[in-house]
């Protein structure tokens, strides 16, 4: 990454919410939760994998079929890099009008969804988020294209952007 990125401006956790217009964006990163229950979750499924490629073919058709459980495992390890990186550029910024929510590695994408378009700011956390103390929040708005998600936040941070966001959201649908 460059140097004075706006992926480089905020970490995880960054106080400091919102910006006046015409400032650069204060850029929040995904806490280290979200890539913890990822990389467990690719152990899991590695685990699982190189037994079903490798192992049961290895006992019932010959120890040469074992060597296919090799190949889940150099898998993961280039996904548990991968993982890194992903999770890297995740970053969202609160505006004055807008929220912004950038992505991606090799294909950035910046999503910005105004406050006021909002419809429904939605809170959501499944049983292997829980576990790990994460949440996400997922943005509806009347275009179906500019729906956005922010994944693995601490629940009390997802509930704060959650009403902020509802908040702010009112606020300038009012004035439509």
């Amino acid at each position: 990454m460059e140097t004075g990125s706006p992926h480089e401006a905020g970490t995880a956790g960054t106080a400091g919410t919102t910006g006046t217009p015409g400032d650069e964006p204060v850029w929040r990163g995904l806490p280290p939760g979200l890539l913890r229950m990822r990389r467990l979750l690719l152990t899991v499924w590695t685990a699982v994998l190189a037994l079903a490629a490798g192992v049961l073919p290895g006992l019932f058709a010959g120890p040469v079929w074992a060597v296919f459980a090799l190949l889940p495992v150099v898998c993961a390890v280039w996904c548990w890099r991968l993982l890194g990186r992903n999770w890297r550029s995740w970053r969202y910024a609160e505006r004055a009008d807008d929220l912004l929510i950038s992505r991606g590695v090799l294909w950035r994408e910046e999503t910005v969804v105004p406050y006021g378009r909002m419809q429904l700011v939605e809170v959501t956390s499944g049983p292997v988020e829980r576990r790990f103390g994460l949440a996400t929040v997922q943005l509806h708005t009347a275009a179906a294209a500019t729906d956005a998600t922010i994944p693995g936040l601490d629940p009390a941070e997802a509930e704060r952007l959650r009403d902020r966001l509802t908040e702010l959201g009112e606020a300038r649908s009012a004035g439509l």
